[in-house]
């Protein structure tokens, strides 16, 4: 059942496939951008996997920044060559340019996405340029299982291909995910 609490916690403002794919658009850009001024660096491209129309709010911005700061807590500042981060209303946006390898970059952040309590809630993706070219490096390259859905064991992405969850069931998820105290 939809409890009064979830839509407290999933109150915000509405986003539109537009919008979003808008920000998508806006964020490759971005990520060309940070690969060209960085070529031989890492980068990773942080947000968050929020479904539904409202894709951040006050708490949904906290759990965000929280996982932020465990993943800058990785890296020495020497190892860093830069930073972005992005508030909009399509979500949050942190994008960190690594002296880095991508497969050792997204080995820490898998384990990032598995052992932090809001790592489920995020898409850290690692891309770097070979070639010129952008590729991404995926968990299945680095012998991991793809990620499952927060709500069920089945794969993350068949599960919701098949739709086998309501948006309002994976935001009553999130919602108590969010309450719980660390």
């Amino acid at each position: 059942m939809w409890s009064e609490m979830s839509k407290t916690y999933l109150r915000g403002e509405t986003v539109t496939l537009v919008e979003m794919l808008d920000a998508r658009e806006k964020r490759v850009t971005i990520q060309q951008e940070l690969l060209q001024k960085h070529p031989r660096c890492s980068l990773l491209s942080a947000t968050m996997n929020i479904p539904g129309p409202i894709k951040t709010n006050e708490q949904l911005r906290q759990a965000f920044l929280t996982v932020i700061k465990e993943i800058n807590s990785l890296f020495p500042p020497e190892k860093i060559a830069a930073r972005k981060h992005r508030e909009l209303k399509t979500g949050p946006e942190y994008y960190l340019v690594l002296n880095e390898t991508p497969k050792e970059l997204k080995r820490k952040l898998i384990e990032v996405e598995e052992t932090h309590r809001f790592g489920r809630l995020m898409d850290l993706d690692v891309i770097y340029l070979s070639n010129h070219t952008r590729h991404s490096i995926s968990r299945t390259e680095l012998n991991h299982k793809p990620r499952t859905c927060f709500i069920c064991d089945e794969e993350a992405k068949v599960c919701g291909r098949q739709r086998h969850h309501s948006v309002e069931e994976m935001q009553e998820t999130i919602s108590n995910l969010l309450r719980k105290e660390g």
